[in-house]
Order: C-alpha cells, then sequence, then structure tokens
C-alpha cells in the first residue's frame, strides 16, 4: 500500500507527530542531563572516593558497557512489539535508578548505579527514533532528528552545568535528582496522548532485501559507513565530553563549578547552533546530492581536527576559541548522520538495526574511550591522553566520505527536483 494511502487509514496517529516529537525530545533532554551530570561533579566524586583517573573513566564506560549489551537483547522486541509501552518503560528504569544515587556511599556502589541507568536509555535510545521515523517520511527525518537529537549538548551542557553549580555547593548527589521526577511526568504524558502508527507507514524507499532483513543487513554498505564513522565520532566526543571539565581544572586552574560552566555553555551554545546550522545545510544540500547526509558529516569530523589540537597543545588564550570552534564542527553531524542511518534500512528490521549501531558506536566508541584516556593519563598526561581522539576524528571523515557513493537516492526529493 503506498505510503500516503496507509497514512491515511492512521489519522489520529499522523496528527500526534508534532506532540510525539515534543514528548520524545523532552524525554532525552533529560536523558542526557542525567548522563552528563556524572563529568560536572568528577573530581568531586574522586576526591570523595580517592580514586585515580582511569578509574573514575571507567565509571562512564560502565554505563556505555550496560548500554551497548543491553541494545541487541531489545532491538528484536522494537520490531515485534508496541514502541510505546517499552519507551516508557525505559524512562521508568533510568528515573529510578538516578533516585538510587541517595543510597550511594562508595565506588563499587556507584558503578553498579551508573551502570543500571544504562539499562533504561538503550531502550530508549532504540525506540524513539525509530518511532519518529514512522511519523515522518525519509526525506523530513533529517529535520525531526536534528530536533530530536539537539537534546544532546543541551542535555550534556544542563548536566555540565546542574552537575558543576549544585555539586560544589550542595554535595555530588544532589544534581543526580534532577532527572528523575521529570522523566516519569514526560513518560506519563507520552503515554496517555500519543498514538503509535502503524510500522512502516512512512517509507517510501524500496523494501530491498538488504534493507529488509537481518542477514541482509550485514550486506548494507549505507549502514555499515554511517554505524563505523558514528563510532569514530563517538569514540571522540565521549572521550571529551567525560574528561573536558576535568582538563579545565588541570591544566587552565577553573574550580569544578567553573569547570562545569564553561564545560556546559560550551556544549550547549555550539550544539544548538551547529545542529541548527547542520540540519539545515544537510536539508538544502540533499536536494542537490543525494550524498550530503555523509558527507557534511565527514567534514564535520575534519574540520574539528585542527581546533581541537589547539586546545590540547595550544597555548591558553586559544584553549576557549578552539573549543568553541572544534565543538561546533563536531556537532553539525547530529541530525544527518542519523538521518543518514535510519534511512538506510527500512521499518521491518529498523530497532534492530538501530541496537546493532548502538552496540557498535559504544563498543567501538565512548565505552572505553574514557577509560583508555584516564589510563594513558596516568601513564603520561590528560593532554596526550585526549589525543586519541583526534585519531578517531581522522578514521570518522574518511569512512563517512568512502560511505557516502553508498546513500540510497530519495524518490520524493528526486520528484520534486524533476518537476522545478
Amino acid at each position: 500500500m503506498p505510503a500516503n494511502q496507509a497514512a491515511s487509514h492512521h489519522p489520529p496517529a499522523i496528527r500526534t507527530a508534532g506532540l510525539a516529537l515534543f514528548l520524545l525530545t523532552c524525554l532525552n533532554l533529560f536523558n542526557f542531563i542525567d548522563r552528563y551530570v556524572l563529568p560536572g561533579v568528577q573530581p568531586l566524586i574522586q576526591r570523595e572516593f580517592r580514586i585515580d583517573d582511569a578509574r573514575a573513566g571507567l565509571l562512564t564506560s560502565a554505563f556505555f558497557f550496560t548500554y551497548m549489551i543491553i541494545a541487541p537483547l531489545t532491538g528484536w522486541l522494537g520490531d515485534r512489539l508496541p514502541r510505546k509501552p517499552l519507551i516508557v518503560a525505559g524512562a521508568l528504569i533510568w528515573s529510578a535508578a538516578t533516585l538510587l544515587t541517595a543510597f550511594v556511599h562508595d565506588y563499587q556502589t556507584l558503578l553498579i548505579r551508573h551502570a543500571a541507568v544504562g539499562i533504561g536509555e538503550a531502550t530508549f535510545s532504540i525506540f524513539a527514533p525509530a518511532l519518529l521515523s514512522d511519523f515522518y517520511p525519509e526525506e523530513d527525518r533529517n529535520k525531526v532528528l536534528s530536533i530530536f537529537y539537539i537534546t544532546i549538548p543541551v542535555g550534556g551542557a544542563l548536566g555540565y552545568l546542574t552537575g558543576g553549580l549544585l555539586g560544589q555547593h550542595f554535595g555530588w548527589r544532589v544534581p543526580f535528582y534532577v532527572a528523575a521526577a521529570p522523566g516519569v511526568i514526560i513518560a506519563l504524558c507520552f503515554w496517555l496522548f500519543v498514538r503509535e502508527p502503524r510500522r512502516g507507514t512512512s517509507d517510501t524507499l524500496q523494501a530491498t532485501a538488504t534493507r529488509t532483513s537481518f542477514v541482509g543487513l550485514f550486506r548494507n554498505p549505507a549502514y555499515w559507513t554511517a554505524t563505523l564513522g558514528l563510532a569514530m565520532w563517538t569514540f571522540s566526543v565521549g572521550g571529551i565530553s567525560t574528561w573536558l571539565p576535568t582538563f579545565l581544572t588541570r591544566f587552565a586552574g577553573y574550580s569544578v563549578a567553573g569547570a562545569g560552566l564553561t564545560a556546559g555553555e560550551i556544549t550547549a551554545v555550539d550544539g544548538l547552533l551547529a545542529t541548527i546550522a547542520g540540519g539545515w545545510i544537510a536539508q538544502r544540500w540533499i536536494k542537490r546530492n543525494h550524498r550530503a547526509f555523509y558527507l557534511i558529516s565527514g567534514w564535520g569530523a575534519m574540520l574539528a581536527i585542527p581546533f581541537a589540537i589547539a586546545v590540547f597543545f595550544g597555548p591558553l588564550r586559544l584553549l576557549l576559541p578552539g573549543a568553541y570552534l572544534a565543538e561546533f564542527c563536531l556537532f553539525l553531524s547530529t541530525g544527518p548522520i542519523n538521518a543518514a542511518l535510519v534511512n538506510s534500512v527500512a521499518a521491518p528490521i529498523r530497532s534492530t538495526a538501530i541496537s546493532v549501531n548502538l552496540f557498535v558506536i559504544h563498543a567501538l566508541g565512548d565505552a572505553f574511550s574514557p577509560g583508555l584516556i584516564g589510563r594513558i593519563s596516568d601513564a603520561t598526561n590528560l593532554r596526550i591522553g585526549l589525543a586519541a581522539t583526534l585519531v578517531a576524528l581522522v578514521l570518522s571523515g574518511i569512512i563517512l566520505f568512502a560511505g557516502s557513493r553508498f546513500a540510497p537516492h530519495l524518490p520524493d526529493l528526486e520528484a520534486e527536483n524533476s518537476n522545478s
């Protein structure tokens, strides 16, 4: 059945598309606030539990190890069961784990708590973009996912700010409570007011074997180049975001609150502006070049490298300008790379594909980059540790440029161009 005919059979679901996008974006915001509180209070945790950089980095790594292990198990469910109850369950799980911070009084318990948060966040991160893809057609997914994923930098910034400011004045446990109650309230609103559309309602690309089966997924170059390019990007961003506040306190003389505030400002300003700019550029470019989603992501990774070098190894006067420019370049790809990913597969395996993607990008990316950077830092210094992210950015750019030739042609945009 054509997509427009299918949509007409589900008008209540289509009418709630905007509400679904709003509520899922709000949930994702608190998802990332909770995730980035830890880097904001990390120096305080290290001081209380007397742990070195390697063990501090392991806290973030433990979260992502859980996250990536749970992802493949839950992705299968998302292609066979309604996504709405699974999304609500994930939000409730991570909110409950956040509240358990009140009972943490040793490093091992904190490690378990932070790992448990990954269970809830993994389920949400799989099902939310898959569900949004059924509300919106391929040519609109870059815009929609740019909105949805703008919460990465904004939530990260608020997490830094909440952790640094509240942590310094009220203790490091207090900031973790911020994400708990709002997550529960938004999840309940989503349950009550959003209707789930029929799976595949908005797809228009041809349903080939490589796009519709699990076996075919492993022979899908558009999917794998997007995934591996994103994995290298994730290695860099995960490592930098975990250690940036500590880097500012150690090499630039910032207080814990000042480092959290500065890292939060950089992430919020750059993430907001760059995600909007990247989504806007990609939306215009895709009308002339079907490779645009891959190309803008590759250029973003490459352009960030010289500015990151200035931050890690340059004089102090270049630290802040370099950080602003580097993060701006990195966040240009937020919407385009995720649009490339969901467009590379069809609805029957989209949740599974996203779950495999999450496993790969965290297994090769931020599941171990914070710990690796911490180990290198203990052996040398934090500047050298952070240099590992530069290698990953080079690889990300190369993979995405190579993968652009596998980008699918979008039928609706081609028809629009032929008629104009």
